[in-house]
């Protein structure tokens, strides 16, 4: 059973009182009520019903002229490290819940429940009961939007073991719930292990006049697909108002967002038959523009072999039609319901294959640039889950911990000559703005020949910035067109080196940094018979996309910090600890002249 506490009830309140008002609303209720002073007990048969009666009854039904408060009962041995927080507005942004969150104390798991309710529900686990009773103390009844936020106990079955190992609950992925929740991952939470699916919800845009025959009457119908499909779908019917489309999130597994996608697209295609409104409705897909290019394919060929396999035909919209506000394009499907369909499993099958593989190499990020904070960067959908930093960097701390500042880096980046004036903007704004943004120093360089197509960036900052830096312009060079709707962004950056660690790099055989680039997806070459510079330094180029790139750049940055680490030792360059996701470094005598290096250029 799951025992409901019933407060704020007045001196003459009784259990017939509370059982007519159950009753009333349809909410089943097993044995007798408990009745006490100003307040009572009752079981109710699982925890679904439990907390059907929480969003029904606390702080919205009257009893004698005061507002009955209805939230878990939790006996005071259970009251550890679990809360819940009801009432959160539907479309606010993780950043702002998260950092509500983390001013209480130090969030270990955050996780959506799945109800009925028009607003949002999670289940957060604090690091300490401490934490917990001061987010209690801090959070009920906050105001935040419109709304007010109520925040009650849940219990605790390991709460024996506070202090120590904390039961498998701790192993359940961070961030808000299996079903890509709120709003992504938080970054005050532990390193996340691999999700069962990946956690990116299917999103599509309806036209307004079928939004009615989807929820249907009362919502019955959304239900029978949300309980058909084992899904949790959000109608965003208050955004965009006036808008001839409305966006619907699908969140569940692969199969049962294609199964909802499914039953949306026959209720849609049945309502344009009813009300002789439309001879042909296309399958309209969101999918935020970091990914699309996968989609697209090289010369487009990804995306005509799924037109090809489903006989379907597919236009993605224009770049022009992003915003900083709308990072989405739409990928509109024309065909049969059937042909749709499977062109839906194609298109995201693809869409979740980038993600994943743009999270992998976040994840080496957060690990290799400790106190990063990806959310802040815009790179990622606000409805995905964003992997937090590592362990053991809290937030507002001292992101590199305390071994003083972090080390200056500086890298060459290439861009096209003509996307320049982009860079540096108006009377020099936004070279400006982005060097503010990143906290590095950005200096274009000056054109080796008149006629000379590439320009060199000149970055200058510590690691997180140098991400933030790059970053920002990767993106903007896809956002000004200069690489086309179907092309990936793939810039060629430089880092100098000392030439006596060159061959700590390339590995004995070129074992290295072959595992470089097969580890990073990026082309990773140090140049041939290079003559050193007056420093005694050459350099490495890396050549990919903006992910491959900075793994493959912190890879390196590992091996010649550990070059340094062995020289301050008085090791000469010995083997050494080996960075991670290599296996051997090369011989430190190797030249750069040796015949068993790379044969690339």
């Amino acid at each position: 059973m799951h025992k409901l506490y019933i407060g704020n009830l007045g001196d003459s309140v009784t259990a017939e009182d509370l059982i007519k008002t159950f009753e009333d609303h349809k909410i089943p209720y097993s044995g007798q009520f408990l009745m006490k002073n100003g307040y009572a007990f009752v079981d109710c048969p699982d925890d679904q019903w439990a907390m059907k009666a929480i969003e029904t009854f606390s702080g919205k039904v009257e009893l004698h002229g005061k507002r009955i408060e209805v939230e878990h009962s939790v006996p005071k041995k259970q009251r550890t490290r679990k809360l819940q927080i009801r009432n959160i507005p539907p479309h606010l942004q993780w950043e702002v819940l998260d950092g509500l969150l983390a001013q209480c104390g130090t969030v270990e798991n955050c996780e959506q429940v799945n109800t009925d309710s028009e607003t949002a529900v999670v289940n957060v686990t604090y690091a300490s009961r401490e934490h917990a009773r001061q987010a209690i103390q801090k959070l009920n009844g906050y105001q935040l939007e419109s709304n007010s936020l109520r925040v009650s106990y849940i219990p605790d079955e390991t709460s024996d073991m506070e202090g120590g190992q904390r039961g498998t609950e701790n192993g359940r992925r961070p961030g808000y719930g299996p079903r890509g929740g709120l709003r992504g991952g938080s970054p005050s939470s532990g390193m996340p292990p691999k999700p069962p699916h990946t956690d990116i919800p299917l999103r599509l845009l309806v036209p307004t006049q079928y939004v009615g025959a989807i929820i249907g009457k009362e919502g019955a119908t959304i239900r029978n697909i949300t309980k058909q499909t084992q899904s949790k779908i959000d109608v965003h019917r208050k955004e965009n108002a006036g808008a001839a489309e409305k966006p619907i999130s699908i969140h569940s597994t692969p199969e049962g967002c294609s199964a909802a996608c499914r039953m949306i697209l026959e209720i849609m295609h049945q309502e344009a038959k009813d009300t002789k409104t439309a001879d042909e409705v296309p399958l309209k897909i969101l999918a935020h523009n970091n990914f699309v290019g996968r989609l697209i394919g090289k010369e487009g060929r990804n995306l005509k072999k799924v037109e090809q396999d489903t006989d379907t035909k597919i236009t993605i919209s224009p770049l022009q039609d992003l915003t900083l506000y709308n990072p989405e394009r739409t990928i509109t499907v024309k065909g049969s319901i059937e042909a749709c369909c499977k062109a839906e499993v194609e298109i995201m099958k693809k869409v979740r294959e980038a993600y994943e593989n743009d999270i992998a190499a976040m994840n080496q990020q957060t690990h290799l640039i400790p106190g990063l904070n990806l959310g802040a960067l815009g790179l990622f959908p606000p409805s995905s889950n964003m992997p937090p930093p590592p362990p053991g960097n809290a937030v507002g701390g001292t992101p590199y911990g305390s071994f003083g500042a972090p080390e200056q880096e500086t890298v060459h980046v290439y861009i096209p000559a003509q996307a320049v004036g982009a860079i540096i903007g108006k009377k020099g704004q936004h070279i400006k703005q982005l060097s503010r943004f990143a906290g590095a120093s950005i200096k274009i360089a000056p054109a080796e020949t008149p006629d000379s197509k590439m320009r060199m960036v000149i970055v200058t900052g510590p690691p997180e910035a140098q991400f933030k830096a790059q970053g920002r312009i990767y993106g903007k060079l896809k956002e000004e067109n200069f690489f086309g709707p179907k092309e990936e962004v793939k810039l060629e950056t430089h880092i100098k080196m000392a030439a006596a660690a060159a061959g700590r790099v390339i590995g004995k055989g070129g074992k290295t940094v072959n595992e470089l680039q097969n580890l990073t997806a990026a082309e990773v070459v140090v140049p041939r018979e290079q003559t050193p510079d007056e420093n005694d330094q050459v350099i490495v180029k890396i050549n990919g996309h903006f992910y491959a790139s900075q793994l493959a750049q912190r890879k390196i940055r590992d091996i010649l910090t550990q070059v340094k680490m062995s020289q301050k030792g008085g090791m000469g360059m010995g083997p050494g600890p080996h960075p991670q996701g290599f296996t051997e470094m090369g011989s430190p005598t190797q030249g750069l002249s040796q015949d068993h290096q790379p044969r690339r250029k």
